[in-house]
């Protein structure tokens, strides 16, 4: 068995495409131009590629972007008051301050108004995701490019049986309660898991995003599957420009002989996260 690729990239672009058409009409009927706000502290270069990325797709929809940039020495209460005045400004409808930040990123995060929380990581978002019969203003981005996938390439997720390895707030509970929330019975995986590889042999729908490279061997998927590679880790190769290559956390090659549907690192999970930031932004001056 070959598994069917799942073009993240594709259905990102597809998405983006989407929203470009939703922020025309929005212009055009009510004369609104959706705003996001993007806060960056310090000089961690990863962050910055993130955020230039996004004000380029950004840019690209029709969404306007406002950037503010600060260094890393910046005292807390100076970004908590820059976030509270974006919350208060009619023109942001979205707000998403860049992780990691250099101090305890709470407060922070805590200060974003539910109705601007395109990341999706107010306690409060996550914890209606939680509840049954309450939806939250907004699902964190990768974890909802993670459900879009599944969607678009036509896998069946209620009665599904899911397993997703690990347990961050960013990726791997978030995606754990979206599964849940489209009727799958899901199983949570994490270092302490005892015969882990048994355990994935059984999942229907396996997540892993766990950050360890090619942890997940061929061996381990149940035929069939679909496969969501969510890690994003670089190894040596020689081979590579620059010596190093990106591989996520799955071994895509022996996976991909034995699943029905898989997604690839690069070009699966990642593309969708920025597509999925835009949308909710969209949806924000929508509601606005």
């Amino acid at each position: 068995m070959s598994a069917k690729i799942i073009d993240g990239k594709a259905i990102a672009n597809d998405i983006r495409a989407e929203v470009a058409r939703g922020v025309e009409k929005l212009k055009r009927e009510r004369g609104v131009t959706p705003g996001l706000a993007t806060v960056l502290v310090g000089d961690n270069p990863a962050s910055h590629k993130y955020v230039s990325m996004k004000r380029k797709a950004c840019a690209e929809a029709g969404i306007e972007s406002y950037h503010y940039e600060l260094p890393k020495t910046v005292a807390p209460e100076e970004v908590l008051a820059l976030v509270r005045k974006l919350g208060a400004d009619r023109g942001v409808h979205g707000i998403l301050v860049q992780l990691p930040l250099p101090f305890d990123d709470r407060p922070v995060l805590e200060a974003v108004p539910l109705s601007k929380d395109v990341d999706g990581f107010h306690p409060l978002n996550i914890g209606a995701l939680a509840m049954k019969g309450r939806e939250p203003d907004f699902a964190p981005c990768t974890p909802a490019g993670v459900i879009e996938l599944l969607d678009r390439s036509g896998t069946r997720i209620a009665g599904a049986d899911a397993v997703v390895l690990g347990r961050s707030n960013i990726v791997g509970m978030p995606v754990a309660l979206l599964l849940v929330a489209r009727d799958a019975t899901v199983t949570v995986c994490h270092s302490k898991t005892r015969s882990i590889e048994e355990v994935c042999r059984r999942a229907d729908i396996l997540v892993a995003a766990i950050g360890r490279a090619r942890f997940v061997k061929g061996s381990w998927v149940k035929p069939g599957a679909t496969v969501i590679d969510v890690g994003t880790n670089m190894i040596e190769d020689p081979k590579a420009t620059g010596g190093k290559r990106l591989v996520g956390d799955v071994d895509f090659e022996a996976a991909s002989q034995v699943a029905g549907r898989i997604t690839p690192v690069p070009g699966g999970v990642g593309p969708m996260t920025i597509a999925m930031l835009l949308r909710n932004t969209l949806r924000s001056a929508e509601r606005s």
